[in-house]
Order: structure tokens, then sequence, then C-alpha cells
């Protein structure tokens, strides 16, 4: 009798311990967000999940932040730093990740349907066309610029991208500015490096407003966030339209590349995506 009641206990302490472990390892499981790497990005990565209530930054935190700047983190959450582009390719092997539209749409994913969690259309994020100090005033790229700044543009975003892609130009042009003398510039070639989506299917609906007035627009494309910026600062290409204006100062900061910013053209906004998880419930 003795014998078999020890047993019993045994089985029990056995049972209650694995019923422990298991609520344990579940209370403790980590969850992991791949957000980009560079600066900015990554600070607005974090700061969307704040604004959403899933992480708490300290005090002051702001375009600079880190996830060492995470006062709280109920959700015991992993960042996977992971360069901007290559975070759609991540997604599958984390829970979630936090991806610029761009990349979003270049994957397949519409920001506004497929998001679990997006940025306001308010973004200080606008993306801008950019130049190399010293060139803001060249005629052909204030041509570029009023180009840029149509409302043919303006429309095409909106039809386009249906709120994926936002513009934000408050006195959309005719698509030229009337200051210049389009005579003295006809047959100039304009070269521009652009990301693939949505900036130069942007670009070549301004391609066309330009070669109205016999000037061309050659647009690059790369899939990167460094080499735009360099092929500008040297003089290899006119002007780029790519980033934002917080990655673009943190860029010269680190580079000390002479880039400006001649206008804001739109918004991409961030989104938080599934990955292995389907929904924000993990996160809740």
């Amino acid at each position: 009798m003795k014998k078999i009641t020890a047993i019993i206990l045994a089985a029990v302490l056995i049972l209650t311990s694995a019923i422990a472990f298991a609520g344990c390892s579940s209370t403790s499981k980590t969850l992991t967000i791949a957000i980009p790497n560079d600066t900015t990005n990554e600070a607005r990565a974090l700061l969307l999940l704040d604004q959403l209530g899933y992480i708490k930054l300290k005090d002051g935190a702001g375009i600079a932040a880190t996830p060492k700047d995470i006062a709280e983190n109920p959700k015991n959450i992993e960042f996977k730093e992971v360069e901007a582009a290559q975070v759609p390719n991540a997604k599958q092997d984390v829970d979630y990740a936090v991806i610029n539209s761009n990349y979003a749409i270049e994957a397949g994913l519409n920001p506004v349907k497929d998001s679990l969690g997006i940025e306001g259309s308010a973004s200080a994020y606008g993306n801008i066309l950019v130049v190399k100090e010293g060139r803001e005033k060249e005629p052909k790229l204030l041509a570029l610029k009023a180009a840029l700044e149509s409302q043919k543009v303006v429309d095409f975003i909106n039809k386009k991208y249906d709120g994926s892609v936002v513009s934000v130009v408050a006195n959309p042009t005719d698509g030229y500015n009337s200051s210049i003398d389009y005579n003295a510039i006809k047959g100039e070639k304009i070269t521009i490096a652009a990301s693939p989506t949505p900036h130069a299917e942007i670009l070549a609906v301004v391609k066309d407003i330009l070669k109205e007035k016999d000037i061309t627009l050659d647009i690059k494309e790369y899939t990167d966030y460094v080499q735009p910026n360099n092929v500008v600062n040297s003089g290899e290409l006119d002007a780029n339209y790519f980033q934002h204006l917080p990655y673009l100062e943190d860029f010269n900061a680190e580079n000390g590349t002479k880039l400006v910013s001649i206008a804001t053209i739109h918004v991409e906004p961030l989104g938080l995506y599934g990955g292995k998880q389907t929904t924000v419930d993990a996160l809740k």
C-alpha cells in the first residue's frame, strides 16, 4: 500500500512540475520583431511600436531612439536589426516585422490592408528630392522640382497607391515653373537616382512632363540607401529621390556629404506586419 501511495505521489509531483514548467515557458516566450537597422528608420520603428502600445520608450526618446531607450517591454520583445530592404525577406523568420512602405509594396504587401498597425499620413518622414549643396537653383533642377510637385503627380500617387503612399505637396503646380526659361534648357538631360517603388514609378510621370519641354529625365534605379547619396554627392548624378529628411541629415553627419533637400513629395507610412504571427494577439 505504501509503495502504491509513493508511486501516486511521484506521478503527481511530475505532473505538477510539468504544468508549472509549461506555464512558465508560455509567459516568458520571447517575441521577435525585425526592424530596419539604419539609425532613423530603427527609431521610427520603435516610435511606431510605442504609439501602438506594445513597448514604452523613455521620456525624450525621439528620432535617434534605439532598443536601449525602451523603458517597458512587457512582452519580452527581441529586436532583430536588418538592412531595411531585407526586412520583408526576414519576415518569415520572426514573429513580426516593421517595414518601410516602399519595400512592403515591392514584396507584394498592401500597407493599408495587410499591416497590423501603421503610421499616420501626417508623419514627419516625407520623402524628398535631394541635390548637392550649391546646385539648388540650377534651372534644370528647378524644372525637375516643379514637375515632381505637379497636380499630375499628386493624382497619380492618390490613384496608384490608394493610401499606401500619401502626397504631401500643399500647392501643386501645373508641372512647370514660370520663372524658368525652358528654351535655355531645351535638350538637356537630368539624371536621378531612385528606388524602384514608388519613386521610379512616380518619376515616370515626371519624365513625361519634362519631355513636353524637350528635357530628358534619366532614371537610375537603386535598391540600397547608400549609393544614391554617394553618386549625387560625387556629381555622377544630378539628384535623388528615395529618402526622408531625418535619414539624409544622419547620412550627411556620418559621411561628410553635402546634400540638401529642395522639395518634400510624399510620405510612405511605416507598418507593422505579421510574420510567424498573423494577428497582434501575442502582443496584447
